[in-house]
């Protein structure tokens, strides 16, 4: 039997914590049995969540932390600070090799602050991006950067088109998977100063399948698999995008049942309706995770649900059976050497 993925889940993460986190968790380990969730917070709220629930006990263990990093907290001054907080404590599990992974829905900026000190970045690697899956009508696309990086140069976004590309090839099988880079037009000259200078060392890299520019409107389409851009308007067009699936599946509900005649018809598209609504679930992928780092980090929603939790952890346990990060080093290792 395969040697077991090691997660370490941030139980007081997130609007709904810890009893989403432990029922994400207990439901993880339940369809997998190679993979182990540590559990950490204040062992007696966690135990108190685990003793509603049926699970192999031998895959799961709390790890006992006395304070928490709030939204409310800066997160420089948290990760310093807070050293017995349950985010702290997790990821210096995964820094001293105790864990693969490192699952959480708290505070964004402290868990990439935590992440890049605390877990530390590979040899070679310039900054760690964000990168969530998000649906599309084609299927899905890596969008990189959505939050880590807003004051990106040109060789950023080249290692995030490099580091995705690993990455959407690995984790979904897409074989040489296409690399746009988000613009205001489809032509080579339009775009800031970024975009501009990025462009050509996008379309010199040998190591990617570089297709050119790809507009706003078109990312939904899946216009490429791989989408860079710097962290600020990734995470614009990341929000935009939910904000907007959101408010039209309200709007189609409002509708279909607005009178008896109509509330009729809604019943009888209520599956294809709901195939839809499972297509443009986020969840369904887990969460976004901090490429580049000597373990994987994975930013979950701030009100991710127990599904969430537990796609995010089979996220991490898929990333270390494809070792993602073993050829992502292996890459640049490459690049480094003809350079």
């Amino acid at each position: 039997m395969s040697e077991k993925t090691k997660v370490v889940l941030d139980a007081m993460g997130g609007d709904h914590s810890p009893g989403e986190m432990v029922l994400g968790a207990v439901n993880a380990v339940k369809e997998k049995d190679n993979l182990f969730v540590y559990i950490v917070g204040p062992s007696d709220r966690i135990q108190a969540e685990l003793d509603k629930c049926e699970y192999p006990k031998d895959q799961i263990e709390i790890v006992h932390a006395s304070d928490e990093i709030t939204c409310h907290d800066a997160p420089v001054q948290a990760i310093r600070g807070k050293k017995d907080s349950s985010m702290v404590v997790g990821l210096r599990m995964v820094r001293e090799g105790k864990a693969d992974g490192f699952v959480s829905a708290g505070n964004s900026g402290a868990v990439l602050v935590g992440g890049q000190v605390l877990v530390g970045k590979m040899k070679g690697i310039e900054r760690a991006p964000l990168a969530p899956i998000v649906p599309t009508l084609k299927g899905v696309s890596l969008l990189v950067d959505c939050g880590a990086n807003v004051d990106a140069k040109p060789s950023n976004l080249v290692q995030f088109a490099q580091m995705g590309s690993i990455y959407m090839e690995n984790a979904l099988k897409i074989e040489r998977p296409t690399v746009g880079i988000l613009n205001i037009g489809a032509e080579e000259e339009k775009g800031n100063a970024l975009v501009k200078e990025t462009y050509p060392l996008l379309k010199e890299c040998k190591d990617i399948n570089f297709i050119g520019s790809v507009e706003a409107r078109d990312f939904i389409y899946g216009a490429a698999d791989v989408v860079v851009t710097e962290a600020f308007a990734g995470n614009v067009m990341l929000k935009t995008i939910e904000g907007v699936a959101s408010g039209l599946f309200k709007l189609i509900k409002n509708s279909i049942t607005a009178t008896p005649v109509s509330t009729i018809g809604a019943a009888l598209v209520k599956p294809q309706l709901k195939n839809v609504a499972k297509i443009f679930d986020a969840t369904e992928y887990g969460g976004a995770p901090l490429l580049g780092l000597n373990g994987l980090i994975v930013k979950i929603h701030g009100n991710a649900s127990h599904k969430e939790v537990k796609n995010a952890l089979f996220q991490v346990e898929m990333f270390r059976s494809q070792d993602v990060n073993g050829k992502i080093r292996e890459q640049l290792s490459d690049v480094q050497k003809e350079a």
